[in-house]
């Protein structure tokens, strides 16, 4: 597979890079373990000296790393800040938490002092990382802060149209002080995955991707007995009762569908309206979704920009020409889209069979499903009437009978009154086709540990 950046806006291949060879991937493996068994022994205050001075870097230089985004994958110039700052965040956590969170903590047992049995963190190894593009640091950190807070070591697969935001966070790293080899950077194949996760030294993966990847990397993982979590599509539901603010509901639905072009696993793709408001909630929203100004992502005045590859937008082409083919109602919003750069017309779909494929599908860009729901049961009924099961939110005034609804959507997380969100501070995983597993805070930073029990005990003769 070949490794390039490829300027989204402009079409331009800025750089490419060669795929790795089984020699370079030998050596990024060997440097990893190497690493680790140095690393495992460092004091948590030297590993949250080496996050905390990433953070400093990240904030010191955050265009810097913007544009580096911008340019790969053609995010806004603006949520590439903030996926900077994201990033930071996310390393301010382990710093401030990761040694509490790992603390060796104590049980009771029967015939034993109350400080006997005790289980205590240790780090597995060498983990395998496979992340996609379109959060090309974001996916990155989230692996790496906690893990290497436990004592890991991180070898990293990227997408392979961010192959220079791949090297910039191995580089950050270590000007953050970290020894070479903590996180190390491979342009490999998808078929070296096999020979990465058969390797003895290396003891799990975390993926972030397609089903598709996700399945071929568990079955390999599975197959040599590695841990692994994998966090894949998604297809939100975003449910609107009749007792909801309809403008606020509106405008957050317009956002949480389209931040990041619409290419995020938790964007609002199914917005699910009860019968009594849906028109009034359909012509606020058209109206939000007009006011989108496609152009040049590094443009401030740009509000929704391109697709991240001519290849994505070509993806995206043939599912709306699935939903034309099923007869579903296709609206174009009236909004100027430039002649150049991977951009797609924001479109709305309405009159959605729930037995379509269209209804089971995961769109990737500024498509909107709106679904038409009879009554609070029918629009838990249409939430859950999906493969996925990332994220959510439910729109109501009342909070209570919005959390009763939230307990009945089969997701990993949902939010009220909100779109979904990623958050430094909040566990983040699915259920159903969406995979498993959590890779943030305190959930996340023990995905990759072996969780030891220490029994002591003076006992004379039979146990």
């Amino acid at each position: 597979m070949a490794y390039a950046t490829t300027n989204p806006y402009s079409g331009e291949v800025v750089k490419e890079f060669e795929t790795a060879t089984d020699q370079q991937i030998q050596d990024a493996i060997a440097q990893a373990d190497s690493t680790f068994h140095q690393w495992k022994e460092t004091s948590f205050k030297e590993r949250e000296a080496v996050l905390a001075k990433a953070a400093e870097i990240l904030r010191e230089n955050k265009r810097k790393y913007a544009e580096i985004l911008t340019l790969e994958m053609g995010k806004l110039i603006g949520e590439a800040e903030l996926e900077v700052e994201l990033c930071a965040q996310m390393l301010d956590y382990y710093v401030k938490f990761g040694a509490e969170i790992l603390a060796p903590r104590y049980i009771r047992a029967r015939g034993f002092g109350d400080t006997d049995v005790k289980i205590v963190n240790e780090p597995l190894g060498v983990l395998y990382a496979v992340e996609p593009w379109n959060f090309p640091f974001y996916q990155v950190i989230r692996i790496t802060a906690p893990q290497i807070t436990a004592g890991n070591t991180i070898v990293l697969k990227h997408a392979s149209n961010v192959p220079q935001s791949a090297l910039a966070m191995e580089e950050l790293l270590i000007q953050a002080g970290a020894p070479k080899g903590l996180l190390t950077n491979v342009f490999a194949s998808h078929e070296a995955s096999e020979t990465i996760l058969s390797d003895s030294r290396v003891r799990g993966v975390a993926l972030t991707g397609s089903e598709k990847a996700g399945s071929a990397i568990a079955s390999i993982a599975a197959k040599n007995l590695k841990k692994s979590t994998l966090e894949l599509g998604g297809a939100d539901a975003f449910v609107v009762l009749e007792d909801a603010e309809v403008e606020k509901a509106a405008k957050w639905a317009t956002f949480g569908r389209h931040w990041n072009g619409g290419q995020v696993c938790v964007s609002s793709k199914r917005i699910i309206v009860v019968d009594a408001i849906y028109d009034k909630f359909l012509e606020e929203y058209r109206k939000h979704v007009a006011q989108f100004k496609l152009g040049d992502p590094m443009d401030p005045a740009t509000t929704l920009a391109p697709l991240s590859s001519q290849q994505a937008l070509d993806e995206l082409k043939k599912q709306v020409q699935q939903a034309r083919d099923e007869g579903i109602t296709v609206e174009e919003v009236d909004v100027e889209v430039p002649l150049r750069g991977a951009f797609h017309q924001p479109l709305i779909l309405t009159d959605i069979p729930d037995d379509s494929k269209t209804s089971q599908i995961e769109f990737f860009g500024p498509i909107s499903s709106i679904y038409r729901a009879k009554d609070e049961e029918d629009a838990i009924r249409l939430a859950n009437n999906t493969p996925y099961g990332l994220g959510g939110s439910v729109f109501s005034t009342n909070i209570d009978r919005a959390q009763q609804v939230a307990r009945r959507i089969d997701t990993g997380m949902v939010f009220i009154n909100q779109p979904t969100g990623v958050k430094a501070d909040i566990p983040f995983g699915g259920v159903k086709r969406s995979g498993y597993g959590h890779e943030l805070i305190d959930l996340g930073i023990k995905e990759f540990v072996n969780e030891k029990v220490i029994v002591v005990t003076d006992i004379d003769g039979d146990f």
